[in-house]
């Protein structure tokens, strides 16, 4: 484990990502504090013991002086006005962040100048809830939190970003910027779409069909249930994926009507689906351990290795 001496890390955006990072790198020995655009949000981290203020100038020259670690986990529409503030007041630390998104982020980063000590992250991990009542210091443990390994990415900072990760208890999966976004536009962002579309099905069926719905429809709507306006900051910056995929699934929807109609049947689409779910299941993850940072190919080594599947559970 890291020391807290040795490891400052400095949260902007004390929401459930962020806040429950915030708990996980306390709990794991990390000097730790953070900055919160609410005043109502960063008064509830205190009350909890936890060092955080509406105060962001304050905030980041604090990291400068201590060469904290900076996490960036504000919503998409608020990173240049984050990073911004970094580029003036803390341009020297080390940065990462948790936005869901990496390519608009990196953009970002290399926009305000910072991209020399910068290395992408996101943990997959989260709930239907948001603020800090809703964070918890055991959200990350076991969850993959996928970190970049893209053209330029300095060793030293890539340790320091993936130690903080494995210290909070997930798996890391490295991976370029370009291939998370179009990753997650299948396996995250289109989900929140299809489960608006499923919950708005089922609303527009009335009292009986919410009164009759069970196990299936619940599951399947549960993201539904995220706030609207941080489910839009979640897809709309991933676009260009969200909508190949999108169109992806339409044409196979429209392939399942087409045969519901002429054959009454669901049989390709259920058959398909099926295996694809087994196929989840049954995914085994391998740890890699023949890569070190710095080492020569050692950025093209960890993206093929997390392409095949590979996982990062701790540093030599």
């Amino acid at each position: 484990m890291t020391s807290a001496k040795n490891a400052p890390v400095c949260v902007l955006g004390t929401g459930l990502i962020g806040g429950s990072l915030l708990r996980a790198a306390a709990a794991a020995g990390y000097d730790g504090w953070g900055y919160n655009r609410s005043a109502a949000g960063a008064q509830a981290a205190r009350a909890d013991g936890f060092d955080v203020t509406e105060d962001l100038t304050t905030t980041l020259r604090r990291a400068a002086e201590t060469d904290a670690l900076i996490v960036v986990a504000v919503p998409m529409p608020a990173v240049g006005h984050i990073l911004s503030a970094i580029a003036t007041f803390a341009p020297g630390c080390t940065l990462t962040d948790v936005v869901s998104v990496k390519e608009p982020v990196a953009a970002a980063v290399h926009a305000h100048g910072l991209a020399d000590r910068y290395v992408g992250g996101h943990p997959m991990a989260g709930t239907a809830e948001s603020g800090w009542a809703a964070t918890d210091p055991e959200l990350f443990r076991d969850a993959v939190w996928a970190i970049g390994v893209d053209e330029g990415t300095h060793a030293e900072s890539w340790s320091r970003v993936v130690r903080l990760a494995l210290d909070c208890g997930a798996v890391v999966v490295p991976v370029v910027a370009a291939e998370h976004d179009r990753a997650v536009a299948r396996i995250s962002h289109l989900p929140h779409v299809l489960a608006e579309a499923l919950a708005a099905a089922g609303a527009a069926g009335g009292e009986l069909a919410l009164g009759l719905a069970a196990g299936s429809f619940r599951d399947g709507t549960r993201v539904a249930g995220t706030a609207p306006d941080l489910v839009r900051a979640i897809c709309e910056p991933n676009s260009a994926a969200l909508l190949e995929v999108l169109e992806e699934t339409l044409r196979v929807l429209g392939s399942a009507r087409d045969s519901l109609r002429a054959e009454q049947s669901l049989a390709d689409l259920v058959a398909t689906g099926h295996d694809a779910r087994k196929r989840y299941e049954s995914a085994r993850r391998w740890e890699i351990t023949d890569v070190r940072p710095g080492a020569s190919n050692w950025l093209e080594d960890l993206r093929a290795a997390g392409k095949r599947g590979g996982v990062i559970t701790r540093l030599g």
